[in-house]
C-alpha cells in the first residue's frame, strides 16, 4: 500500500518564515527500486548528438522541459537562470557564425595538444551546423547577481544551481523522446550580445534539441561502471 502524508503546518513566529505542508507520497520499496532502475536504464541510453533532423518539435515541448528545469534547487532559492528559446532563423544564423569564429580560434590557437587528443574520439571541430539545423535551440544564462528595480543583490552558488537545473533539463528532454547537445563555444560573450540579455546574465550553455538525423551515428563510448564512480565510507 502507498502511504501519503504531509508535514504539519507550523504557525509562523517572528523568527520563522511561513511554511506549507510537504506533498509527499511514500512508495513501497519494490516500486522505489523499480522506478530507480527504470530511470537509470532510460538515462543510460542518453547520448550527445551532433547530427539533427530538421523535423519540428511538438508545440510546447521545450516549455514543459524548461518548467521541469525550473524546479531545480538553487542557492537561497534565487533561481539564478534564464532559458532563452531561440526561434528566429536570422538570429540562429548569427549565433552559428559567431560560435564558429570563436571555435576556429580555439582549435587553431588556444587548444593544447593534450586537449586536442582528448577531443579526437569525439570527432569535434569548428563546424557547428547543428546551431541552425536542430529544430530547437536553448541558450542558458547564469545570473551572476540579481537585478531588481535597478538595484543589485547577491546570488549564491550560481554555478552549482544552474548546473543542477541543466541536468534536470537534459533528463527531461531525454524523457520526452528527443536528443540534445551541450555546446560551450569558447568564449561565449557573443551570446549575451546577440540575444540582448542584461549585464548580470552570463552565458552558460547552448543546447540544440531535436531528433537524430536518419543514419545518425555517435562515438562508441563506455561510461564508467558503478564501482568506479561510487565510494562507500
Amino acid at each position: 500500500m502507498r502511504e501519503r502524508w504531509s508535514e504539519p503546518i507550523l504557525a509562523p513566529v517572528d523568527s520563522q518564515p511561513p511554511t506549507v505542508a510537504l506533498d509527499f507520497e511514500r512508495l513501497p520499496e519494490s516500486e522505489m527500486l523499480a522506478r530507480a532502475r527504470g530511470f537509470r536504464d532510460e538515462l543510460s541510453r542518453r547520448r550527445t548528438v551532433r547530427d539533427f533532423a530538421p523535423d519540428p518539435l511538438p508545440a510546447g515541448l521545450l516549455d514543459l522541459c524548461i518548467e521541469a528545469a525550473g524546479s531545480a534547487p538553487s542557492g537561497a532559492h534565487r533561481q539564478p537562470w534564464t532559458f532563452v528559446v531561440v526561434e528566429d532563423r536570422a538570429v540562429r544564423a548569427r549565433l552559428r557564425a559567431a560560435a564558429e569564429e570563436e571555435e576556429r580560434r580555439l582549435y587553431g590557437e588556444r587548444i593544447s595538444d593534450e586537449w586536442r587528443e582528448a577531443l579526437r574520439p569525439l570527432g569535434t571541430d569548428e563546424r557547428k551546423p547543428f546551431l541552425e539545423t536542430a529544430p530547437g535551440l536553448i541558450a542558458v544564462f547564469r545570473h551572476a547577481y540579481g537585478l531588481e528595480d535597478g538595484r543589485k543583490h547577491t546570488n549564491y552558488y550560481t554555478q552549482e544551481s544552474v548546473g543542477i537545473a541543466v541536468g534536470v533539463l537534459l533528463a527531461a528532454l531525454h524523457r520526452s523522446g528527443v536528443v540534445a547537445l551541450t555546446h560551450t563555444p569558447s568564449p561565449m560573450g557573443f551570446l549575451g550580445e546577440i540575444l540582448g540579455r542584461p549585464s548580470n546574465e552570463k552565458p552558460y550553455l547552448l543546447i540544440p534539441v531535436g531528433y537524430p538525423a536518419p543514419g545518425c551515428r555517435v562515438p562508441d563510448l563506455v561510461r564508467k561502471p558503478l564501482d568506479e564512480i561510487r565510494v562507500r565510507v
